[in-house]
């Protein structure tokens, strides 16, 4: 099984991955790995610490020469800051006095994570909460999405809304213009808007949320399974949008707009033609009772404004219990570009996953062996 945990804080020493169960015999280009990381730091709308990192990420383990072995991946990404943060976040000795948060911020995990855990320093919570953490994800989703690669599945992201500026969707676009996007839009026209939008937004000391789409291409069908909920592809798809920070909504294909529509007007029709079924729409997006069905799967997740506001909301210090105004970190205005990024990644882990559950096996020969056969069944039916 493929699986990935992260630890690490957002001015510690570094942040460190581990990705397990991914074949031998994979090349690793550790230049598009890093090409990944420069993009979700990228983006108008970031904040000053994304000028400080330069991200980079260090293999330790699990690749040689180049080439995977089938041991654990280890990916190690150095936080440059950790220099001015060495005495607020030491593992060892004394805690200097006068350095504890207390004043949680309405939107973060700041309180909840000090009742569950019983800290009364908010930055044991914010440390580890914080987005900071995505770096990593986006790492071990370039990884994966490689090894997509190898069976011609792409996987795109880019941000059709920021707060009310929206792509126009008659439009044909060409993603591969997303490269000289600064807020990974396909809309030029609808780009130039948003940046005024984020320009506005920063001289208030407020912050804006959006929308980001993920199109995973070239998919077989049945990735997935109907047999279990926690099989569904969806489900997994959903929940893996869902942990990134911030996300607060995740729609597939149509979505909500299918709820108001009769069926005749919502679910793809089906043809058969030299040797294979299709269809004209994708109203689905690409997935039909928690299986993959051969068309692009389109995942759209709602991303909320970032807490961390430089005109605080009212808060309580949990200290004192006193009214005082939420916390300010180092924080961007709008980081919805990053987080399309983040959904790239998350999209390239889930669907790699479920391949791997498909057509498993230790090295990458034996899966394309594996799915060399399985499409000739297809073809066959």
């Amino acid at each position: 099984m493929l699986r990935f945990i992260t630890a690490g804080e957002s001015h510690g020493p570094c942040l460190t991955a581990i990705l397990e169960g991914l074949p031998a015999g994979l090349k690793i280009d550790s230049a598009a790995v890093n090409e990944k990381l420069r993009q979700r730091q990228g983006g108008f709308g970031r904040g000053m610490r994304m000028k400080i990192e330069q991200d980079h990420a260090e293999f330790l383990s699990g690749i040689r020469f180049g080439e995977t072995t089938g041991a654990p991946i280890t990916v190690q990404i150095r936080n440059r800051d950790w220099e001015n943060w060495q005495e607020k976040m030491s593992c060892q000795g004394e805690k200097p006095s006068n350095i504890a948060v207390t004043a949680p911020r309405p939107g973060h995990a700041d309180l909840a994570g000090a009742l569950k855990y019983d800290r009364h320093d908010i930055r044991d919570i914010l440390e580890r909460s914080s987005a900071r953490e995505t770096a990593e994800r986006v790492a071990i989703g370039a990884i994966c999405e490689q090894f997509l690669q190898q069976f011609d599945i792409e996987i795109t992201s880019y941000v059709v809304e920021i707060g009310d500026i929206t792509v126009d969707k008659g439009q044909s676009f060409d993603i591969k213009a997303l490269k000289k996007s600064e807020l990974n839009c396909p809309d030029p026209i609808a780009e130039k808007k948003m940046r005024t939008l984020i320009e506005k937004t920063h001289q208030l000391g407020d912050s804006l949320g959006g929308i980001f789409e993920v199109s995973v291409q070239n998919v077989p069908p049945g990735l997935g399974s109907h047999t279990q909920w926690d099989l569904r592809l969806d489900g997994r798809l959903a929940q893996a949008m869902l942990s990134i920070q911030a996300i607060k909504g995740v729609e597939i294909g149509d979505g909500f707009a299918a709820a108001r529509r009769p069926g005749s007007l919502v679910h793809d029709e089906i043809f058969y033609q030299k040797g294979h079924f299709y269809r004209r729409t994708n109203r689905a997006g690409g997935l039909e009772g928690g299986m993959s069905n051969g068309a692009p799967i389109i995942i759209r997740c709602a991303m909320k404004p970032i807490p961390t506001l430089m005109q605080p909301l009212h808060s309580i210090d949990i200290l004192s219990k006193k009214e005082i105004s939420a916390c300010r970190e180092r924080s961007d205005v709008c980081a919805v570009p990053a987080a399309s990024h983040v959904g790239r990644a998350m999209a390239s882990f889930i669907t790699a996953q479920a391949f791997l559950e498909q057509f498993g096996g230790s090295t990458l020969k034996d899966i394309q062996n594996s799915y060399r056969h399985y499409c000739q069944r297809l073809e066959n039916f």
